[in-house]
């Protein structure tokens, strides 16, 4: 091999390396999906004619080839004990006076770092370089996961920086954010694949499977929180810690701060009380741990636990209502799932009638029966879920069995031995049908008036549509529509007006209505802006697809699919000889508007128009919108209740904006928002 060839591949390893620490730890990625993948495939390329040049560490090696023979166990250099939890800043408080009276101090410092609801890992690096990961399993021994965590992007195999130590162990935590988890579980249900019940137990999961090309595809993340023995490194604080793990290029949660004394420690932990609602991944708590390491030696250990840490648990939204009946809710991919119906009870200023049960399995586990009083529990956003039978309630109805038939449709209902969820495989159940009609018309996407969830019902028990193409052929059907009970002239009219509106909608918008697997809003206005035309981007292979930025292999192959496919070619020609005409990007604009090359990000409720509308407008006006914030961010547009984007934007010094500020911007660019498209 020349030296050439030699000092061109390391070159691509750094690069690579580099750009997997820009967009995995640091958050701001300098270049497209597409552009590093390139730079991947030119390094494979290199390594494939050059196989004397392999390295176990190359980016080109996250993956193994094959399936794992299975997971070997390991002991922990040192135990990996869990910590006490309290409940109540009284607790909290009780904790602070015990390390005091230890210490003989008035006052201790303590780090503060949330606690991230995911799974616990040791990382073991030799000579700046990755060796081994392990489960937490006992404290003692845990699975050598090594394979597996080396698909995780956020891990660096080798880490940055001179004077590396000889060895370092590092623990960590491995979770899922709650929009990627989101997004992965409207993937596995579009697929025909049963959704995880949450974050957590699909991390679990994902990191004990033997397969590492499926690990890969999952949208697992990792924070480090500690160093083992780090004396050894001669790191003093917890906080000292955590910024030496940082300079070293391993991902540190930037939401870890200090309190001194219990006071401030106090402050911090109401304040989290709210913010914790705005994080993009779960917690329930915080970890409190003694700042100084020479104090938390001095602490010690109890048999289970360390007497210098504390998870402090947030207080829980709960309250107690009656189980009424339990239903059953089709989706639009066909799974069913049970609905508890409940007693309305008001819990976080909502008032709660509905929560689910998710499937068959929790039932039983949990052992819910109509008649039982239940705790039901809210958080921030979080969809209410009921969390157990109060003991001694009174009278119980008989233990739920989930049907052998659709309750729709009445066809035969198929359940996975290897999954929890119960399938309708009829595509023409009505069920299913009614919601992605629901979806095609919704707000989101093609926003036709008057057809909402009981108008569709309507349409659907009628026998008048069967899906979204037949709306277009309503207006031949007028005289059955008045016909239909509660739907007037006037009424019929409006619909028919709303879908005739819908022919010329943005192509984006089009796009959005159809409901393409991987393919929601945002992606939807790329694929517009770049093809400018259905006919277009219905000819489009996987190869020119994969030339559009933000559009990776996944995508890429989703929406070739779907165009290539036989339903996919019907369903465009129905919409076409209907008269479905999209509007076209017009890509000139956005080519030299006056926001060209500014990007922006979004955040909160904007009252006069919804995000997917401001992001059309920024692009149509040049500008570019991102879902993340970074220091190349120009502005964040800041609606009511803003998430952690605003947060990160003042760290930063980036500009905020408010919605007044955006409408002049646009204004300016002569795009006036108040014309466009409710």
């Amino acid at each position: 091999m020349s030296q050439t060839a030699l000092k061109k591949i390391e070159s691509l390893r750094r690069e690579i390396e580099r750009h997997d620490h820009l967009y995995h730890v640091v958050g701001e990625p300098e270049i497209s999906d597409r552009e590093y993948d390139l730079l991947l495939k030119e390094l494979a390329d290199l390594e494939d004619a050059n196989p004397e040049s392999r390295d176990p560490d190359s980016p080109t090696q996250r993956v193994s080839r094959g399936l794992l023979p299975g997971f070997k166990t390991a002991r922990h250099s040192a135990p990996m004990l869990s910590l006490d939890n309290t409940y109540s800043l009284e607790e909290l408080e009780a904790f602070d006076a015990r390390v005091r009276k230890l210490l003989g101090k008035d006052d201790v410092e303590y780090a503060v770092e949330p606690k991230v609801d995911g799974v616990a890992v040791a990382l073991r690096y030799v000579d700046g370089r990755f060796t081994q990961g392990l489960t937490r399993g006992d404290g003692t021994e845990g699975d050598d996961i090594t394979a597996n965590l080396r698909t995780l992007r956020s891990i660096p195999l080798r880490l940055q920086g001179r004077d590396l130590p000889r060895e370092l162990e590092v623990r960590g935590e491995v979770y899922m954010e709650s929009r990627s988890f989101q997004k992965m579980n409207e993937r596995r249900v579009d697929a025909g694949l049963a959704a995880f019940m949450n974050p957590r137990n699909a991390t679990t999961g994902s990191l004990k499977m033997l397969d590492t090309s499926e690990v890969a595809k999952r949208p697992l993340q990792i924070f480090l929180f500690s160093v083992v023995r780090p004396e050894r490194h001669g790191l003093k604080t917890q906080i000292h810690a955590l910024r030496w793990m940082t300079d070293l290029g391993l991902r540190v949660n930037p939401d870890n701060s200090s309190a001194q004394g219990y006071a401030a420690l106090r402050r911090v932990c109401e304040r989290w009380e709210t913010k914790r609602e705005r994080l993009p991944y779960g917690t329930d708590g915080l970890v409190i741990k003694v700042n100084s390491f020479r104090d938390q030696e001095a602490l010690g250990f109890t048999s289970k636990s360390p007497r210098w840490g504390i998870a402090y648990k947030f207080g829980v939204h709960e309250a107690e209502t009656k189980l009424l009946r339990i239903e059953l809710q089709v989706g639009r991919t066909g799974v069913v799932t049970p609905v508890a119906i409940l007693e309305p009870v008001t819990l976080l200023g909502t008032v709660v009638s509905r929560a689910t049960l998710h499937n068959q399995d929790e039932i039983e586990r949990k052992d819910f029966r109509v008649g039982d009083r239940v705790v039901i529990e809210k958080g921030g956003e979080v969809i209410p879920k009921v969390l157990r039978v109060v003991p001694g309630s009174g009278r119980r109805g008989p233990k739920f069995v989930m049907p052998t038939k659709c309750p729709v449709c009445g066809t035969t209902l198929v359940r996975d031995p290897e999954e929890a969820a119960t399938r309708c495989e009829n595509p023409l159940c009505p069920a299913q049908v009614r919601s992605r009609i629901v979806h095609f018309a919704s707000r989101g996407a093609l926003d036709i008036e008057g057809l909402g969830w009981k108008t569709v019902d309507w349409l659907v028990d009628a026998g008048l549509v069967k899906d979204a193409a037949d709306l277009y052929h309503l207006h031949e059907r007028k005289s059955r529509l008045v016909e239909i009970e509660r739907l007037g002239e006037k009424s019929v009219s409006n619909l028919l007006a709303g879908i005739e509106r819908s022919k010329t909608a943005p192509l984006d918008r089009l796009l959005h209505a159809i409901g393409i697997p991987h393919v929601g809003a945002t992606i939807a206005n790329t694929l517009a802006d770049h093809f400018g035309t259905l006919e277009a981007l219905a000819h489009a292979d996987e190869e020119a697809l994969l030339e559009v930025e933000m559009i990776g292999p996944e995508i890429a192959s989703s929406v070739a699919r779907f165009f290539f496919s036989k339903a996919g070619r019907d369903f465009v020609r129905r919409l076409t000889e209907a008269g479905v005409r999209p509007e076209a990007r017009a890509r000139r604009r956005a080519a030299t508007g006056p926001l060209a090359g500014k990007t922006f990000v979004l955040t909160g409720t904007l009252e006069g128009m919804t995000r997917e509308d401001a992001a059309r407008l920024i692009q149509e006006a040049g500008g570019k919108v991102s879902s993340s914030v970074s220091s190349k961010t120009h502005a964040v547009v800041a609606g009511s209740d803003p998430g952690s984007k605003l947060d990160k934007a003042k760290t930063l010094g980036v500009e905020v904006w408010d919605e007044p500020q955006l409408k002049a911007a646009l204004k300016r660019a002569g795009i006036t928002p108040a014309s466009r498209p409710a």
